[in-house]
């Protein structure tokens, strides 16, 4: 069984060969590639990929070895799986994409519960924003349906049709948004297997594929071997009461499923069915380019379980590097003529606890009450509105917030004012915006990490989706309340931490440097377009093409 091959349930680590990294850096191919990879590490923030960089010797080293631009940005505020994803493929910022957050508030949807998956298709009956969101079970149509603008994949097939645009990803929402509403092959993980309601191909080795992550699943998991330079990371951390991080090394039980998400296990084997997918469907054989779309997820579950900063995410990281050194060694074998870009959907921050600890004092969890549930018991006490129903919505204390529209004007936008003071005058929020002045706003240009912070929640805002009034947290707070089993840290703010990730390009032959100034992961579709041939309107990209050739040619002409 292939899928063997990346995972280290018994095995200390084990140092891939610099071989493949010894590349001859002459000029770059000027043909085009017959297969572009684009992959996604769900939470890798730069501060990750900085902090680690020099522990890499697989695939991540072989890919800073090519085109590397250390501050890629996602620019908007809303640093979520979705937005983050509709960015990478399509050169527009979330709010032109219209993938405002991973989940907002539709008043006018026909069901009691108001909120919106990005991916799902609410317009399918039984459809549900429960089922979605139960441990991956239920019945639900995921779907690109909510992806306002079309993907390179997709833009590539209006001039070469045979051209094939796939995905497959630990997420629904990280497959769909790269591959968008249409591709040609498209897999998720749905809880016991890899599954798809997407794409007109099916893949002859899935059934048994996922029969052997099953019967892997079934059997217990002995700890990954820490790397030496995890060591120091290797220490308790309490949280809660009765709980702590800092010394899980991802052993697992018999039918350990449940865990299976949030350990390096889970890329290995989306991993192994993107290479399956490679070798069965002949992909980047043909003369035309085809797109693969890659979503590694584990790095986002670590990360919300165990924190950015133990032992936890040290080993994750070095199996990620481990794993990617693997599939490029092996679509080597396949000689194929790959590009590969690799970039993340947003960054993460760490836990507070363990950032109280390593100077970061004001690191705090948000406080029980900074909420639409806060506002609306105010609302019914004081302004006795209980007879409208819920007055204010909003899916977590941060982003976007709804007024009830069937509260008559002028009460609806006194509500909205006092609302938006209270929300203001709270000790944990750094800025209220009003969602009218944010529409009235151009998407920004000019040097990302100069934005200010309208600018960045603009880059997110759509105006039919988004809420009346916008909420940004102030730096360090954690808006979670109290720590839980696997969810004890998340992102999803305005700052840096959270907008900061790498971005990296590379194919054999290609001269290597470093481009330390900012960049945008908008900027990504654009540079792939024009190495494959393809001319998109720039009035329809809020990014830029990069010269990624780094010596006397230029990519982008």
């Amino acid at each position: 069984m292939r899928f063997t091959k990346y995972v280290t349930s018994f095995i200390a680590f084990i140092a891939i060969s610099t071989t493949a990294n010894a590349e001859d850096h002459s000029e770059a191919k000027s043909d085009k590639p017959n297969l572009v990879i684009a992959i996604s590490v769900d939470q890798f923030s730069s501060d990750l990929f900085s902090e680690y960089r020099s522990t890499f010797t697989g695939g991540l080293k072989r890919l800073a070895n090519g085109a590397v631009f250390p501050s890629g940005y996602q620019g908007h505020a809303a640093t979520e799986t979705c937005p983050g994803h509709a960015t990478i493929m399509t050169g527009v910022h979330p709010g032109r994409a219209g993938i405002i957050a991973n989940n907002w508030i539709d008043l006018g949807v026909k069901r009691d519960d108001k909120t919106i998956y990005c991916a799902e298709d609410e317009r399918i009956e039984g459809t549900s924003y429960g089922s979605i969101t139960a441990a991956t079970q239920g019945d639900y149509v995921a779907s690109a349906w909510h992806l306002l603008v079309p993907t390179l994949g997709e833009r590539l097939k209006t001039i070469s049709p045979d051209s094939r645009n796939m995905a497959v990803a630990g997420k629904d929402r990280s497959a769909l948004m790269m591959g968008g509403n249409a591709p040609d092959m498209v897999f998720w993980w749905r809880g016991e297997g890899f599954e798809t309601k997407q794409g007109g191909l099916m893949l002859p080795a899935l059934p048994k594929f996922n029969a052997e992550i099953k019967a892997m699943l079934a059997k217990p998991r002995a700890p990954i071997t820490a790397p030496a330079h995890c060591e120091t990371r290797n220490r308790a951390i309490a949280v809660g009461t009765d709980s702590a991080v800092g010394t899980y090394q991802f052993q697992r039980p018999e039918n350990g499923a449940s865990i299976f998400r949030a350990s390096p296990d889970f890329d290995a084997a989306v991993l192994t069915l993107a290479e399956k997918m490679v070798e069965n469907e002949r992909l980047g054989t043909f003369e035309f380019t085809d797109i693969l779309n890659i979503g590694l997820s584990a790095t986002d579950y670590v990360g919300h379980a165990f924190g950015t900063g133990g032992v936890e995410m040290c080993i994750n990281l070095s199996e990620l590097d481990r794993n990617l050194g693997i599939f490029f060694d092996n679509l080597d074998k396949m000689e194929r003529d790959y590009m590969v870009v690799l970039t993340a959907d947003h960054g993460g921050h760490d836990l507070p606890e363990r950032l109280k600890l390593q100077g970061v004092p004001e690191a705090q969890r948000i406080d029980d009450d900074v909420n639409a549930d806060g506002l609306n018991e105010v609302f019914y006490e004081n302004r006795k509105l209980g007879q409208y129903g819920q007055v204010v919505y909003a899916d977590s204390p941060f982003g976007d917030y709804y007024i009830n529209r069937t509260i008559p004007e002028p009460l609806r936008t006194e509500v909205k004012t006092e609302a938006m003071a209270m929300m203001a005058r709270g000790d944990q929020v750094e800025l209220v915006l009003d969602g009218a002045d944010l529409a009235k706003m151009p998407m920004p240009t000019g040097p990302v990490e100069e934005w200010n912070l309208a600018e960045r929640a603009r880059a997110s805002f759509h105006p039919d989706r988004s809420g009346d009034f916008i909420v940004l947290l102030k730096k360090a707070v954690t808006p979670i309340t109290k720590a839980m089993r696997g969810y004890v840290a998340t992102h999803g703010s305005p700052w840096d931490y959270d907008r900061r990730v790498p971005i990296m390009f590379w194919r054999k032959g290609m001269s290597h440097f470093e481009q330390p100034l900012s960049v945008q992961t908008v900027d990504i579709a654009p540079t792939l377009a024009s190495i494959i041939g393809l001319d998109i309107p720039n009035d329809e990209l809020d990014g830029r093409c990069l010269d990624i050739d780094g010596g006397a040619g230029n990519s982008c002409e």
